[in-house]
């Protein structure tokens, strides 16, 4: 239940920061969605440069969960045609 809580408040958290870079905000459930998203895009995304992902909570993980969620705001904004 607890690791549940800390996903729900780390992907909010990644959500906002991304929606901040992006000027794309949105409400609380919807920074969860993207920064949950956001850190799977950014895994993958680690996994393809530096070889491997972060396990555990670390700042390279934060960065490219941030990374991963950036990356999705803008697919939606490109797809949906809200880029300025």
């Amino acid at each position: 239940m607890i690791g549940l809580i800390i996903w729900l408040i780390f992907g909010a958290i990644v959500g906002w920061i991304a929606g901040v870079i992006m000027k794309d905000q949105r409400g609380i459930l919807g920074n969860i969605i993207v920064g949950i998203i956001g850190s799977l895009i950014g895994g993958w995304i680690s996994t393809m440069t530096v070889g491997g992902t972060f396990a555990e909570f670390s700042l390279p993980g934060v960065i490219f969960s941030i990374i991963g969620a950036v990356i999705l705001i803008f697919l939606k904004q490109l797809v949906m045609g809200q880029r300025h």
